[in-house]
């Protein structure tokens, strides 16, 4: 079902809150928060668009885990100076999400005025979907845009319940979320492939089951591959296993099998004697030749090439985690292989899942690359697993 839209919500001169994921690394101080500022960056078209209509823009986000206290160190502040830096117009940081210092700041501002309001998450209200706190949140504004889809599978007070009490509507960056994975998952041009990678098979389950009976190709890389190599009998070294998804790992090579699925694993992958980001020993071996003792870490060069071959074959491209241990650059060769070709084709669309992929995909500097780069990890992950998002199940149908 359709969700209205931005442009149907009447916001003009309005005062307008908008909930953000403004959730970003803040520990490392303004420069950590420039290095991962893609969420920020994301809702840019939406905080313009309602600039442009003469609004008054109340954002609203959460940071980290205060488990409803007031954290000083997870105060939103910094991350309003940065928002400041990219819309180059000042961003007024409150120190309050409600309340009546909050409804005399919103009283003063002027249309096209710009306010942050404090961590949603220092008020216990928030994560139990609380209807008082929702209610004072949109007592002082005339209508709420949805634009933090990272937090769409979370039924919280600012996700879910403020849509009881204003009309509401998709923000620009969640209505191209919804369009950009809803056309891969329903209407994708063919060849379709699953790229797939992270630490486990259980966090995947549910999007293989869902994703499988339309799949042209299915890649498998990172952690997963261990259970998948090892369910066909071999020795993975010390890697680990899921024991409880050996089964899993079957069923789904024999489905894809049945179905014509050509299914990738690596077939050489970079060991190491040590979990660690510097081992003191690295290796390249066939994955039947792993010894005991030894971590299967990333896939290795050649079966890297390999999976370009085949991926350049193909008209859309789903990818959801990362081809090895990225965050150690030792290990981080495979996905940077990939990613980099990925980017490089021409005519095909390509889903990049949030989380620990979009990290990736950011630090490499190949967001422009890419059609689309969610910014939400769990909430993307949902979406392509076909499950209803609460935050944008609660928006006004169309």
């Amino acid at each position: 079902m359709a969700k209205r839209s931005l442009d149907q919500l009447d916001v003009a001169g309005k005062r307008v809150l908008v909930r953000v994921d403004f959730n970003v690394p803040i520990d490392q101080g303004i420069e950590g928060i420039e290095l991962y500022d893609q969420r920020l960056r994301a809702t840019l078209p939406t905080i313009q668009y309602l600039i442009d209509q003469g609004s008054k823009i109340v954002l609203c986000s959460h940071l980290g885990r205060p488990n409803g206290e007031v954290v000083e160190g997870l105060r939103l502040a910094p991350v309003g100076d940065r928002l400041s830096m990219l819309l180059g117009r000042p961003v007024n940081s409150l120190r309050e999400s409600t309340g009546p210092v909050v409804a005399e700041a919103l009283l003063q501002m002027s249309p096209g005025d710009v306010v942050l309001l404090e961590n949603l998450r220092f008020h216990p209200g928030e994560e139990k979907n609380d209807g008082v706190f929702a209610r004072e949140l949109a007592d002082t504004v005339d209508c709420f845009v949805m634009d933090a889809f990272a937090v769409a599978h979370r039924a919280h007070a600012s996700t879910d319940g403020i849509t009881k009490y204003l009309p509401s509507a998709m923000g620009l960056l969640v209505q191209r979320e919804v369009e950009a994975m809803g056309k891969a998952l329903e209407s994708p041009e063919k060849p379709l492939a699953a790229l797939l990678g992270g630490a486990k098979v259980s966090d995947k389950i549910l999007l293989l089951d869902n994703l499988l009976e339309d799949l042209d190709y299915l890649f498998i890389g990172g952690g997963m591959c261990v259970t998948f190599l090892n369910a066909m009998g071999y020795s993975t070294g010390a890697s680990r296993i899921e024991e409880d998804r050996l089964d899993f790992a079957r069923q789904i090579m024999e489905r894809a099998e049945a179905a014509n699925i050509k299914l990738h694993l690596p077939e050489d992958v970079v060991i190491a004697n040590e979990f660690a980001a510097d081992p003191g020993e690295t290796d390249v071996m066939h994955v039947g030749d792993v010894p005991d003792g030894w971590y299967i870490m990333d896939i290795a060069p050649k079966s890297a090439q390999d999976f370009v071959a085949a991926l350049s074959k193909c008209k859309t491209i789903i990818w959801n985690g990362p081809m090895g241990v990225f965050e150690m650059p030792k290990f981080s060769h495979g996905t940077r292989t990939v990613a980099e070709a990925i980017a490089g084709l021409s005519g095909v669309t390509t889903v990049v899942g949030g989380g620990s992929t979009a990290e990736a995909v950011e630090e490499l500097g190949l967001m422009d690359k890419m059609t689309h780069v969610s910014t939400g990890g769990g909430a993307s992950l949902e979406f392509l697993e076909g499950k209803e998002l609460p935050g944008i199940a609660a928006l006004p149908d169309v």
